[in-house]
């Protein structure tokens, strides 16, 4: 009986060695039902506007995750906009703490200031702890009614190009726009540094700019584009789907316009690349350095917040579309995505204003 008590206790005093809770005067016990995030505050970064989808979508997350990490701790969301998200991104790679406690959601399309080699890139996307993500986002790309452009021919034949408003260039609304220059061999001034989507949408309503891109479900699930449709403020010339979305029924996709004008292969593969951010959706993001098994844990909430029916009933009620990926599956795709050949990599520089 002595024995199996000094045995016990040995592996009791070795337990609390290589955990460090000796030297704390903490016991193995407490240790295990005191988890890390009890009693924390765990802050989303988004690199984005007050009121926009990215936003929308953080703090909708904000508000289930914390019950499905142990300790059920607190999240908050703050807004750091800038340049596209570059800002927001640079912060999680190279400032914020990789503890778990700070997360970040950027603009899906983020992967192509690395890959198109940006001075101000201070991050790798590779290294990077892919959390996931909340949905699938092609994008659509609106005009003012009021203005003389009804197709994507309209814009090629016209003498002044019309005025895309951006916030940067990660942003969806570049990505469009420059795409649509590199398939149709068509030109339009990109508009950039407006903080988010929502001084976007001022600035066409103010006419200062005539047109933008932007996610088919920020497009049709917020207003000011609502009363837009009611008003017949906009139309909708191009989609970046594989097929029409049933909310735009009548607007071809890129992939019908590409095969209407036979756009080149590079081209083809140039606009692959572009938009392999509609797979990211709207992305969440931890920095490099996170531990693994914080990794694992705020996958876990993740996933299963997006399975909680409460959540689903608001994001509903929010006009919001859930078609989530792991973060496994991002991980993988940022992987491939960055192994392009050089001559695709010249190409989206060259595109994309570098």
């Amino acid at each position: 009986m002595k024995d199996f008590a000094a045995l016990l206790a040995s592996r009791f005093l070795l337990a609390a060695v290589l955990t460090g809770t000796f030297s704390s005067g903490v016991s193995l016990a407490v240790a295990q039902t005191s988890p890390f995030y009890q009693g924390k505050t765990i802050r989303i970064i988004a690199g984005a506007t007050p009121g926009g989808f990215y936003d929308r979508a953080a703090r909708l997350l904000a508000r289930y995750m914390g019950k499905y990490l142990p300790g059920n701790p607190e999240i908050i969301v703050q807004n750091m906009p800038g340049a596209g998200s570059l800002v927001a991104t640079n912060y999680i790679y190279s400032v914020a703490k990789g503890d778990g406690l700070t997360l970040a959601m950027p603009l899906s399309y983020i992967y192509l200031d690395q890959l198109t080699e940006r001075k101000e890139v201070q991050f790798d996307v590779r290294k990077l702890n892919w959390i996931g993500a909340l949905d699938k986002t092609p994008m659509i790309f609106y005009i003012r009614a009021d203005s003389p452009f009804r197709t994507i021919e309209d814009i090629a034949k016209a003498k002044e190009p019309p005025k895309c408003g951006a916030s940067g260039t990660s942003s969806a609304s570049y990505i469009l726009v420059r795409a649509l220059e590199e398939a149709f061999g068509i030109r339009i001034v990109s508009v950039l540094g407006y903080p988010g989507g929502a001084e976007i949408n001022l600035a066409v309503e103010r006419g200062e700019v005539a047109c933008a891109g932007m996610t088919l479900y920020a497009h049709f699930g917020r207003e000011p584009f609502g009363t837009w449709h009611k008003k017949g403020f906009d139309r909708h010339l191009v989609q970046t789907g594989r097929k029409r979305d049933a909310r735009a029924p009548d607007t071809p996709t890129i992939y019908e316009l590409m095969d209407k004008y036979t756009t080149p292969e590079t081209g083809r593969r140039v606009i692959q690349v572009l938009f392999t951010g509609d797979e990211y959706g709207h992305p969440m993001i931890a920095p490099p350095d996170t531990p693994l098994e914080r990794v694992r844990l705020l996958r876990e909430a993740y996933a299963k917040a997006l399975r909680d029916p409460e959540l689903l009933a608001e994001a509903k009620k929010e006009n919001m579309e859930l078609d989530p990926s792991t973060g496994e599956e991002q991980e993988a795709m940022m992987k491939e995505v960055m192994g392009q050949p050089s001559e695709v990599i010249q190409k989206l520089k060259k595109l994309l204003g570098q």
